[in-house]
């Protein structure tokens, strides 16, 4: 898989630009901005990496989790997400338009991997957190066709497309879903746990929504992923204030036994690296250091994809899959 196939470069970067648009008229006022310890260990030791669009990003000294801090509060996070030109574009511009080729990419190999590692759940109860469009909850069901799969969405404009697909709805975020009327099988999130606001909150309550020994399966992005840390703050991953925490394989642990899970599985399955990297280099003049350069110039494809495997398998891709179960 290739970036240009789920993404294309040229939207991706005018959708980029609105976001830092939407971002200044929002977030101008920054005195309501909150203070707070590392969102996977708690840790108040961390130091200060860079500045961008008017966030600091600071590196927890424990754990090296890279975070938003201080940060906006959820209520002003919100405005960004249901009301602003950068959300309608990426609706309309981003996503629409590579809808069915991220189904084919991303959605249906998501549906088939939890088929596979889950097979008894088929007659279970599964809610999709921030489902938006249905896709990977459709996909689900043409497998699971006994599954009680339920998208948990917000979005009323997002939550009327999953309902005109059939799909059974929760017009909520996760942290209002009612744990004494909803229990779970099984929860998903997709590149979601880079945009929470307080991301304990978040694990606490998906322990409350599970039954004991249900599981929680996310993906998310790597703090220690191969493209985010080659380009740092240049990293297009790194959008405040769109991602605001960059977990990785160890810190994403921390958070979760904490929070009463036991890790089944924590990989970093990403194809994208090598690629991302490479297409900032030689199509946006981003310098990656001397050694890729190198490598760009002078190596073999095969050499490419054995760096991109060596990435997959040693959790130094920026895609990192988690699989955690209730206590």
């Amino acid at each position: 898989m290739e970036e240009e196939e789920i993404r294309k470069r040229d939207v991706l970067n005018r959708y980029l630009e609105l976001v830092k648009i939407d971002a200044d008229m929002i977030f101008h006022d920054k005195s309501t901005f909150q203070h707070l310890p590392c969102p996977a260990c708690g840790s108040d030791h961390f130091e200060s990496q860079f500045e961008k669009s008017g966030f600091q990003y600071v590196q927890c000294l424990e754990c090296d989790t890279l975070f938003v801090n201080p940060r906006p509060t959820y209520e002003n996070l919100m405005q960004i997400y249901t009301d602003s030109p950068s959300t309608k574009f990426w609706v309309e511009e981003f996503f629409l338009p590579m809808a069915e080729a991220r189904r084919e990419k991303i959605f249906i190999p998501r549906a088939q991997y939890i088929t596979e590692k889950f097979p008894r759940l088929r007659t279970g109860i599964i809610g999709d957190i921030g489902a938006g469009f249905g896709i990977f909850s459709e996909e689900l069901k043409k497998i699971w066709t006994d599954a009680n799969i339920m998208a948990i969405e917000p979005s009323v404009d997002m939550a009327m497309i999953c309902r005109n697909k059939r799909l059974t709805v929760l017009e909520s975020t996760m942290e209002n879903v009612d744990p004494l009327c909803h229990q779970f099988d099984l929860l998903t999130a997709f590149e979601l746990f880079e945009h929470l606001h307080d991301p304990v909150v978040f694990a606490e309550k998906a322990c409350k929504l599970l039954k004991p020994g249900g599981y929680l399966y996310l993906t998310t992005l790597n703090g220690l992923g191969f493209d985010i840390q080659l380009f740092w703050e240049r990293s297009k991953s790194v959008t405040p204030p769109h991602h605001l925490n960059f977990f990785n394989p160890y810190s994403i642990r921390l958070l979760l036994e904490k929070r009463g899970f036991t890790l089944i599985e924590v990989s970093t399955p990403g194809q994208l690296d090598w690629d991302i990297v490479e297409g900032g280099f030689l199509q946006e003049k981003l310098d990656p250091g001397r050694f890729f350069k190198s490598v760009s110039k002078y190596g073999s494809s095969q050499a490419k994809k054995d760096l991109q495997s060596w990435l997959c398998n040693y959790d130094f891709s920026s895609h990192m899959r988690v699989v955690a179960q209730k206590n």
